[in-house]
């Protein structure tokens, strides 16, 4: 999977981060230290880490992920990385 998207909570900057969804590469899950979590009422589950962003983000950039962009959204804070392909097509 070549796009990531993380983000925390403004005022969590030091921590958690989310990391993923589930159906993020469990492979990169791994190498992060992430937990999968579902939330009471969510029909979904997240991928959770206690470090702060710029760890994170230091260990994706060890692995090949460049980050393509960083926003704000309301009290979140969110970034979005791609990681280069082999260019082959699988199915």
């Amino acid at each position: 999977m070549p796009y990531m998207l993380i983000s925390t909570q403004i005022r969590l900057e030091s921590g958690p981060t989310n990391v993923g969804d589930e159906f993020s590469d469990p492979a990169v899950m791994s190498y992060l230290g992430a937990r999968k979590t579902t939330m009471l009422g969510n029909n979904f589950s997240e991928y959770h880490v206690d470090d702060p962003p710029r760890l994170v983000l230091d260990k994706l950039e060890k692995i090949g992920f460049r980050m393509l962009s960083m926003t704000g959204v309301g009290q979140t804070l969110v970034w979005c990385l791609h990681k280069e392909t082999d260019g082959l097509i699988t199915m």
